[in-house]
């Protein structure tokens, strides 16, 4: 039963996250998954002045292919201007997906994981955009589409996004992964930081004496921040938050006392100051650690530390607008939504600094980055159905 003007076709919206998701397009590399959402918009009856890339990617860490791609929907009506938004890029896992129908579920048949994160978000704003099109853009309200780059890798895209081109919003929902009861009115903030100790090389059989090990350093650090409570979870009279080392790189010979580790490790919390102590508290443990190990002769270690926020904390209220909308075009589906702040970020973070005060709903992905990420089929849909509501109503 339709909910809205407009009755989805279900056959075409799955056929289309089929064909999207088979496309590869890690972060960096979405040009591929670009043309083809541009070629569907096209067929869709888009004009060509109404797409357009902006140069995000020159701006990012990482050179990509393409920019956000931003999309304009003229329309007569009064309404609020909606914007809509999803990622493109994909987890690395994901390349080569073969995505197969198999019951009322999506997988992958190959030995990757399917990319439903983010092409299902993708592919419901694809359907409501050709379901709007069919009617006639002039029916409805305005309305802007952003599909957005490099999210998987820190929400890049969303940071650097031509503001301008996308305009004024009133209201803005954000397609991403999981539940379609599921609306996520915030998300934790996070930062991650980049940590070279630097000790001084000896033979290790040799003078073990003259040298000052850069593992060492690393190993004291990590331990004090493990025995102190400042890794992994991490709730105290600070504040709550979490903590992690996870990459750490160093040594080439075992007869060599190791001159250089390098540590790249990352803290989030809600609250942006009990962050910034986390970050801190782990800068002081290497400091410490690094001051702590010296040769024979006295010298001791030092460490290069850097860090950079990733994105900020963010928390709508609960009467927000976007809530408001995003609730009722749930329940109109029979339904109940819920809603919750998220522990991981996301483009709404970086949106939410740009002005754009955007609620995220999820597309019935469930196990994602992993080999055994799905897509529930009926979940998808009514996610179509959603996007089309939001922009036809």
């Amino acid at each position: 039963m339709p909910h809205s003007k407009i009755e989805v076709d279900t056959d075409a919206a799955l056929a289309r996250f089929l064909e999207l998701t088979k496309i590869p397009g890690i972060s960096g590399e979405e040009a591929d998954v670009a043309a083809a959402i541009v070629a569907q918009l096209k067929a869709a009856g888009v004009a060509d002045s109404q797409i357009h890339f902006d140069d995000a990617h020159t701006k990012t860490a990482l050179a990509g292919n393409c920019g956000n791609l931003i999309v304009t929907l003229p329309g007569n009506g009064s309404g609020p201007r909606t914007m809509l938004s999803a990622h493109m890029d994909t987890v690395p896992i994901c390349v080569g997906s073969q995505p197969k129908v198999v019951d009322d579920e999506v997988i992958s048949d190959s030995e990757t994981g399917l990319g439903a994160d983010d092409r299902g978000g993708c592919a419901a704003i694809l359907t409501a955009v050709t379901q709007r099109m069919a009617v006639g853009d002039g029916e409805f309200s305005p309305a802007v589409i952003c599909f957005l780059i490099q999210e998987e890798i820190g929400l890049h895209g969303a940071r650097h996004i031509d503001v301008a081109s996308i305009g004024k919003v009133d209201q803005a929902f954000n397609f991403d992964g999981g539940s379609v009861e599921k609306l996520t009115n915030g998300a934790i903030g996070g930062e991650r930081m980049t940590i070279t100790l630097c000790g001084v090389p000896s033979h290790a059989g040799a003078a073990p004496q003259n040298g000052a090990s850069a593992i060492i350093m690393a190993a004291r650090a990590i331990a004090n921040l493990d025995s102190r409570g400042w890794l992994g979870l991490i709730s105290n009279e600070h504040g709550v938050g979490t903590a992690n080392v996870g990459v750490i790189q160093g040594g080439e010979a075992t007869n060599v006392i190791t001159p250089k580790v390098s540590i790249r490790a990352e803290a989030r919390s809600h609250d942006s100051a009990m962050r910034s102590r986390i970050v801190a508290e782990i800068k002081n443990a290497f400091e410490n650690a690094a001051a702590s190990v010296k040769t024979e002769s006295g010298i001791a270690g030092r460490i290069e530390f850097a860090s950079q926020v990733d994105y900020e904390s963010f928390k709508l209220d609960l009467d927000h607008p976007s809530i408001r909308v995003a609730d009722a075009a749930v329940r109109k589906l029979g339904r109940t939504p819920y809603i919750e702040v998220a522990n991981g970020g996301l483009d709404a973070n970086w949106l939410f600094l740009h002005g754009i005060e955007a609620v995220t709903l999820g597309c019935g992905q469930k196990n994602i980055h992993t080999a055994d990420e799905r897509l529930v089929i009926a979940d998808y849909l009514d996610a179509c159905r959603i996007a089309t509501d939001l922009i036809t109503s």
